[in-house]
Parts: C-alpha cells; sequence; structure tokens
C-alpha cells in the first residue's frame, strides 16, 4: 500500500479511529461520485467515527456501571404497574435531573419496577455520555467499609462525587448499624 491510502491508513491507526479506517475509502468513492466539498467530505468522515465512538462509549459505561440485568424503560412491563404516571417516567427518561445534580427516589413494595425503572433510566444516562454507579445499599455500606478501614474514606466519597448518577437500589432491605448509617449518609 502506497500513497494516499496508506497515508490514511497509518493516520486513522495514529488518531484510534478504526470506524473512519474501515469507512474512509466508501465514503472517498461516495463524495467523488456525488460531487462533495472537502469540507462535506471530512464532516462525513468525522461523524462517522464520533457516532461509533458515541455508541462503543454508551456501552462501555453500562459495562462499567454494573447494573444487575440490562433493562430498558422500553421494555417496562407498564400493565404490571398501572399506578406509576408515564409522563413522569418520560420526563426522567428526559435526564433533566442528572444535569441539574436532582435526587429521585423511587418508593414502593418489592416487585414493582423501582429497580427496572432505575435500571433503565441510567442506561439512557450512559447512551447519553454520563457515568453511573450502580449497587444495592449494601454493596454501598460495604465499599464505604472497606475504604474507611483502609483510611481512603474521604478519596473514595471525593470520587464517587465525580459520577453524575449513582443508584443505591434496595435501600430498605438492610437494617443500618450505626457505623454504617453513617458511611451510607455520607454517601447520600
Amino acid at each position: 500500500m502506497t500513497g494516499p491510502t496508506a497515508d490514511l491508513t497509518y493516520l486513522c491507526r495514529a488518531l484510534k479511529a478504526p470506524t473512519l479506517a474501515s469507512s474512509v475509502t466508501r465514503l472517498a468513492d461516495r463524495a467523488r461520485s456525488d460531487g462533495w466539498t472537502h469540507e462535506e467530505f471530512l464532516a462525513a468522515c468525522l461523524e462517522r467515527e464520533v457516532a461509533a465512538r458515541q455508541a462503543n462509549g454508551g456501552e462501555i459505561r453500562i459495562r462499567a456501571a454494573r447494573f444487575p440485568a440490562r433493562k430498558t424503560l422500553e421494555e417496562f412491563d407498564w400493565d404490571h404497574q398501572r399506578s406509576l404516571r408515564r409522563d413522569v417516567v418520560a420526563h426522567l427518561g428526559a435526564l433533566d435531573f442528572v444535569e441539574a445534580r436532582d435526587n429521585v427516589v423511587f418508593l414502593g413494595p418489592p416487585g414493582t419496577g423501582k429497580t427496572h425503572l432505575a435500571v433503565g433510566i441510567s442506561i439512557r444516562a450512559c447512551q447519553a455520555g454520563h457515568r453511573v454507579q450502580f449497587a444495592t445499599a449494601a454493596e454501598w455500606v460495604a465499599r464505604l467499609a472497606e475504604a474507611h478501614t483502609a483510611g481512603r474514606l474521604h478519596d473514595e466519597l471525593r470520587r464517587l462525587g465525580r459520577y453524575p448518577l449513582l443508584v443505591i437500589d434496595e435501600v430498605g432491605y438492610i437494617p443500618f448499624e450505626a457505623d454504617a448509617a453513617n458511611l451510607f449518609f455520607q454517601l447520600i
């Protein structure tokens, strides 16, 4: 391989742009046949790479969040939970509360879909570019107790504070001892 193709291959590898590398030849052929300007060709190349990175980034953020299962808002069984207001869930799905740094609390008895809704909204947040951490209240307390024992509680709380969305599931299922309650409320 020599000439412009070799240069493009090298440049795409140097920029870590694998999607661009695999599509630049097809885009160049299309640009020539459709009479694109240089700017239109460049925009098409960059759009392809950005779209791929956003999709991959969303998947990486979803895996990093450690959800118990992958559940979307679209899969929620509205017939099972008739008292839930769809407009409220749709509003939460728009993620305005994440940008505003507001809290959202789902209350209800077991089996009403609280975890499903929390995961579904969180997956949307991941796809929108937000980092998310998910754990049960017991898991959060254990994590913070470990950090406290190791003398790095302050660092752990500061690190967690950089996440736009923390999900605390199953809050009502464990009794808190005084030390655990203190750690938990420091997280909140």
